[in-house]
């Protein structure tokens, strides 16, 4: 039987036939875990076979959307978002800068924060990684339909941390 985190309590109540789902099996569970290996390998197969030639990997991928999806993010927030070391981050993003595809700039109002933004170069190669996923996103949710759609970001919800969720309510809204 699974228990309830502590963290999803903000999700919304399953509909009375989905609870059920809430006792799963250990092979139900294990079953999940190879859907979201496969899936995620589907998910990234295209972008990965492009960053290769490019000499990059799947952290210059996430910086290249985080920063994409938030121009003139700080790095703070975009430490805090990818959940990795300043050190870590700085391996990836000053190639980055170096190559053209990301701009730094001092902050408005304090000058110590760094603002990242795509350059057009990074805009441009953003767009083709996102394309080459749009396409796999766009096949699955098709032959899914409209209720899966809804219950795969439940559930992708309720694998995230508090501080995910509260970063993807952002995204949604629309807001920095």
């Amino acid at each position: 039987m699974l228990t309830k985190r502590p963290d999803m309590a903000a999700l919304p109540e399953a509909p009375r036939g989905a609870r059920d789902l809430l006792y799963l099996r250990e092979a139900e569970i294990r079953l999940a875990q190879d859907l979201l290996f496969f899936g995620y390998r589907g998910f990234t197969q295209r972008p990965d076979r492009l960053l290769e030639e490019l000499d990059m990997g799947r952290a210059h991928h996430r910086v290249l959307h985080f920063v994409g999806r938030r121009p003139g993010i700080t790095v703070g927030e975009l430490l805090g978002i990818l959940d990795i070391t300043k050190q870590s981050l700085g391996r990836v993003l000053q190639p980055m800068i170096a190559e053209g595809y990301v701009t730094q700039a001092a902050g408005r109002s304090d000058k110590r924060q760094r603002l990242l933004s795509l350059t057009e170069k990074g805009a441009a190669l953003e767009r083709r990684l996102y394309d080459a996923q749009r396409d796999v996103i766009m096949q699955a949710y098709r032959e899914a339909g409209p209720q899966a759609v809804d219950g795969f970001r439940r559930v992708m919800r309720g694998l995230m941390g508090e501080a995910a969720r509260e970063e993807i309510d952002r995204l949604e809204k629309g807001t920095p």
